[in-house]
């Protein structure tokens, strides 16, 4: 296997989800418009959950198939990391003022449980480090927590978005009515086929470019498949604040990222060797602390709404987003820059 092979491989996969992600986004669009929810809610769990299937196909695979948990933590984590990255993205493509204060403040809710759920999922790590993972044989005990707290935050921001969507159903008009339900879902479906598709192979590329690169499995599946399962996230957030639906870009990232913990949760059910904390690198309690702090960031921002855009480029809290980033991307380079690390 050469490196121009596999690097071709893995640009065919990133095209692939760029393509169906933004089509993905189309049709889940018109399907929350079709049933009747509002901008918030849109983004928080539908587009999000649309803009999250690669993390889920990768991540499945990776772990049941492949049986790589570093590539599928990675994914998870890296992810999570890159798409608080884009909030620091959209600020470029905001004139007067930092985007975060344009946002409201609502979003702190989904925050929070963000931060509860890496958390966790941080605790789990450290868990199976120390030969503390095993619920069972087969799953470790922080699974069924994540997904029982993943449950409660889509119930409670569910609850808290009620009154939202119900005004969103009497004011809005069908933006689709020449489509059915029908023929979207259909559309729905098989651009969902090729994101899938993409999120199967991908995690075979991370394998071979760890192994022609010389590089660690936890910090491939960090990079470069966090990267490319995080477009349809870039995409979507990008297509958002185009149209000034700032509040669903905003809520697809948060809601993408409390997704991208359950996907670990599933990826710990899937994988058949046993806990999956317990064969995972430490070098990925990197990437859980970064998401934390990033996601403290924005939160702090979301209640305080700073209206200085520094060096007229963006917001102090898309700075700090981007550094932290790039150090998580450093660190993460020189913890798994051995193979297998």
């Amino acid at each position: 296997m050469t490196a121009v092979l596999v690097w071709g491989q893995f640009a065919i996969c990133v095209v692939v989800i760029a393509i169906a992600g933004v089509k993905l986004t189309e049709y889940g669009d018109a399907i929350a418009d079709k049933t009747g929810m509002g901008g918030t809610w849109v983004g928080l769990v539908l587009i999000a959950t649309v803009t999250s299937l690669p993390e889920l196909a990768a991540g499945i695979t990776a772990s049941a198939v492949a049986l790589l948990p570093n590539i599928a933590a990675g994914d998870v984590l890296g992810s999570c990391v890159y798409n608080l990255a884009i909030l620091a993205i959209l600020d470029l493509f905001t004139r007067n003022q930092p985007v975060l204060a344009l946002a409201r403040r609502e979003h702190v809710l989904s925050g929070g449980f963000g931060l509860v759920l890496i958390g966790l999922a941080g605790l789990g790590l450290i868990a199976g480090q120390a030969g503390l993972s095993g619920f069972s044989d087969r799953v470790s005990w922080i699974t069924p927590l994540l997904i029982i707290v993943y449950i409660v935050a889509i119930r409670s921001l569910h609850r808290f978005q009620e009154q939202e969507i119900e005004q969103f159903t009497e004011e809005e008009p069908d933006r689709y009515a020449e489509r059915s339900l029908r023929e979207i879902g259909t559309r729905y479906a098989i651009a969902a086929g090729f994101v899938i598709a993409a999120g199967i192979w991908l995690p075979y590329v991370s394998e071979d470019i760890a192994a022609v690169m010389g590089w660690g499995e936890s910090f491939t599946g960090t990079l470069f498949t966090a990267l490319s399962t995080s477009l349809p996230e870039l995409v979507v957030t990008l297509s958002a604040l185009r149209i000034g639906a700032i509040d669903m870009a905003v809520g697809n990232i948060f809601g993408s990222n409390m997704f991208n913990i359950l996907v670990l949760a599933v990826d710990d059910l899937f994988y058949l060797p046993g806990p999956i904390y317990a064969d995972l690198a430490l070098g990925h309690l990197t990437s859980v602390l970064a998401a934390m702090t990033m996601t403290g960031a924005v939160v702090v921002a979301l209640y305080f709404r700073p209206r200085v855009r520094v060096l007229r480029l963006g917001g102090w809290v898309s700075f700090s987003l981007i550094g932290l980033f790039a150090l998580n991307s450093w660190l993460m380079f020189h913890l798994g820059s051995t193979p297998h690390g």
